[in-house]
């Protein structure tokens, strides 16, 4: 298992270039708003949004949406993004926690895609997504499910090879989360080298701070 963190500054200006990462940003997102079909007043945080796949696919949905990523690069990305666009609801904020910095504000809605397995230790984050969400506000984590190690190709900075659903449930109802659903958003098709492709499942969790 990987210790290093990766550098997703060196990934930033080409990221979207790959149309299998839109299409899993429109699939999250379509799972989320099946969960929270009524989103149009609330104030949504969007932890590891990277260059804003999710974050722009909820955004007309939405009153507000942060972006919030720890790669400068990710974050210039869609800056361009916000002007270009012109959106008044939409901000970024760069944010470490892994260095000791802590989510800033209260929001309705927190969402997270494909950033869990990034990081370290899960449980002082989902302590601060928990002080930063509202009462009665849900959260909505996407995420790979359990696998070995092969959605990668280089396994820098990927600390979990995906998640046992049901082990990760328990960690989000230790945070203080209840409600909490576990279900497939979408399937990633991937070519692997000398053998047929390999499917990996992705699932959103949603639950709620009482």
């Amino acid at each position: 298992m990987s210790v290093e963190h990766r550098n997703f500054d060196l990934a930033a200006d080409h990221w979207d270039e790959r149309p299998q990462r839109v299409q899993l940003a429109r699939d999250v997102a379509d799972a989320i708003l099946r969960q929270v079909p009524q989103a149009t007043s609330l104030d949504v945080l969007d932890f590891g949004c990277g260059t804003g796949l999710l974050t722009l696919q909820l955004q007309p949905l939405v009153r507000s949406i942060t972006g919030v990523d720890s790669s400068s690069g990710m974050l210039q990305v869609l800056n361009s993004k916000i002007a270009n666009l012109k959106l008044a609801n939409t901000r970024t904020l760069q944010c470490n926690i892994e260095q000791g910095d802590s989510l800033p504000g209260k929001y309705d809605l927190i969402v997270s895609n494909m950033t869990l397995h990034h990081v370290a230790e899960i449980e002082p984050l989902l302590a601060q997504f928990h002080r930063i969400l509202a009462p009665g506000g849900r959260i909505c984590v996407a995420d790979l499910d359990s696998e070995e190690g092969r959605f990668h190709k280089d396994n820098t900075g990927v600390f979990h090879f995906g998640f046992d659903r049901d082990l990760l449930g328990q960690k989000f109802q230790q945070a203080g989360f209840s409600q909490i659903t576990i279900q497939t958003a979408t399937q990633i098709v991937k070519p692997a080298e000398h053998q047929t492709s390999q499917s990996f499942s992705v699932f959103l969790l949603a639950g709620v701070k009482e």
